[in-house]
């Protein structure tokens, strides 16, 4: 099982943005020394949920400070961008790092409808320019000549410069939420992020996508590849006793919570989520559902219980709620140092 670190930096007061963006490079840093196989950044606006905001900026001093990690968005809000403006920056990005990108894909957040009228654009909008954004993704990467009338978009230009680094171009995972976006992404092939889900349903959903593969007509072993691109979520806190990583996960789960309900409230018009929520809210907002916590050898035994369960990549939030950052890195120098070696020994 590949891990990643999941990098949700929660900035509280916009006078501490610029320290939380460093200490969050640090941690990146870190990530990498310990041995993760990737790092997954994300997006969010106007509200300090993600202190840095934007993945593609940031990405690119994450690719100048790694050499080995890949470098993931978890995700790129698609409905906030141009897509071919989306395909120049990805492309350069795949340059920089060497071919170490994965463009994980979505239509932005289910629940801040805030994010979408700073940028002039309707949600519903945002979601039904989806699957033609992704389609002009491809083709930005791997056309020459590319002519395109769309519902949404009509462009023609001669060849997107630069090509990506990878050929024909960096993996393309699709978040998903729902059950039926995920059959959806399994009938074209399509590997697909999962958020914070209980275990069984996770396994439940990941063997739903595997049969649907195989009903659409793919193989086992295209199957089994696209499985192998397949990521899930988890918020993950060690320490050297039980007591000391619950009482940093729940402090930080409270913080974080309470964080994102009063940017609901104050700037979602009508105050609170839209109506259309989601379905895996339930667990993300479950302490014990949403943590993996505890000693290192309890750590390397919840992990294992992914592996078990057919989970081939998970992507772990080491720093919620905006925790301290030493304690976030002792947490996760103590991963690198005695989870690691447990779990990768069995």
């Amino acid at each position: 099982m590949r891990l990643g670190s999941f990098i949700f930096p929660v900035s509280h007061h916009p006078h501490g943005d610029s320290a939380v963006i460093d200490s969050t490079l640090e941690e990146i840093e870190l990530a990498e020394h310990i041995g993760l196989d990737a790092v997954w950044l994300t997006e969010h606006h106007f509200d300090g949920a993600v202190a840095y905001a934007d993945p593609l900026v940031f990405g690119a001093a994450v690719a100048a400070r790694t050499k080995h990690m890949k470098i993931g968005f978890a995700v790129v809000e698609l409905a906030l961008h141009h897509p071919i403006r989306l395909a120049t920056q990805t492309s350069t990005l795949d340059n920089l790092s060497h071919g170490r990108l994965i463009v994980g894909t979505g239509r932005g957040s289910a629940f801040n409808h805030y994010e979408y009228i700073g940028y002039g654009i309707d949600m519903e909008d945002g979601i039904a320019r989806l699957d033609e954004s992704e389609e002009l993704l491809v083709k930005a990467w791997t056309s020459t000549h590319l002519k395109h009338s769309g519902e949404h978009w009509q462009m023609e230009f001669p060849m997107l410069r630069p090509r990506p680094y990878q050929k024909p171009h960096p993996p393309l995972v699709r978040a998903c939420i729902s059950e039926a976006s995920t059959t959806a992404m399994a009938k074209i092939g399509r590997p697909i992020m999962l958020g914070i889900l209980p275990l069984e349903a996770l396994a439940d959903r990941l063997t739903a996508f595997r049969d649907t593969m195989l009903a659409t007509g793919y193989d086992e072993q295209a199957a089994e590849d696209t499985l192998e691109q397949c990521w899930a979520s988890r918020n993950v806190f060690v320490a050297d006793t039980y007591e000391e990583a619950q009482e940093a996960a729940e402090r930080g789960f409270a913080r974080e919570r309470r964080h994102f309900g009063e940017a609901r409230r104050l700037f979602n018009p009508g105050g609170g989520p839209p109506q259309q929520g989601s379905g895996t809210s339930s667990a993300r907002e479950n302490l014990e559902m949403s943590f993996i916590m505890g000693t290192p050898n309890q750590v390397a035994d919840q992990l294992a219980s992914f592996q078990d369960a057919g989970v081939r990549n998970l992507m772990l939030k080491f720093n919620t709620g905006q925790m301290d950052p030493r304690k976030a890195q002792a947490s996760l120098k103590l991963f690198g140092e005695k989870v690691l070696p447990t779990l990768r020994g069995r």
